[in-house]
């Protein structure tokens, strides 16, 4: 397990001591530690009205705005367990769109991580294949970030496949 994961246990664990906690989404997929998780009181639901606690964690994976601002508005504390990796990753995203740039996520479709990153945006476009970014259309400016687990040769490789692709793009990563 990385860091973040072990650190969002070991709070979830601390906090689950002092109030009735449920984790959104699936903080590992690990069934021991799922286990470990239930047989100590928290709950663990992935849709935002199955919550029954007052008190909900958000992840290591990290979640949207727009989801911690449902739960935020239905009243209910959130914690927040996300790894310091997968901030970078929102912020480098956020500020990415922020400077007209399109954004590219090199990442898993579907994956926690990857809707918690492209969740709040209008538009994006997600690639982890060189047929993905064959399928990608001409924009002036791509801006590129990754999930966090992606290895940092793959996504080279396919930063460096859209700057060939798109000769003419500006391509930020």
């Amino acid at each position: 397990m990385c860091f973040g994961v072990r650190d969002a246990i070991t709070l979830a664990l601390d906090r689950a001591q002092q109030t009735p906690l449920t984790i959104y989404g699936e903080l590992v997929h690990n069934q021991a530690v799922l286990d470990t998780l239930r047989n100590s009181g928290i709950l663990i639901e992935s849709e935002p009205s199955a919550i029954k606690t007052d008190t909900v964690m958000i992840t290591a994976h990290g979640s949207s705005d727009m989801a911690i601002g449902g739960l935020i508005n239905r009243g209910l504390s959130v914690i927040e367990a996300t790894c310091p990796l997968v901030r970078v990753a929102h912020r480098a995203i956020r500020n990415l769109v922020e400077s007209g740039y399109h954004p590219v996520v090199v990442g898993r479709r579907g994956h926690v991580e990857v809707r918690g990153l492209t969740e709040d945006l209008p538009e994006f476009d997600i690639v982890l294949t060189d047929a993905d970014v064959q399928s990608l259309r001409e924009r002036p400016r791509f801006g590129v970030a990754a999930q966090t687990t992606q290895p940092i040769e793959r996504v080279r490789e396919l930063v460096n496949l859209i700057r060939c692709r798109f000769p003419n793009s500006e391509v930020r990563f």
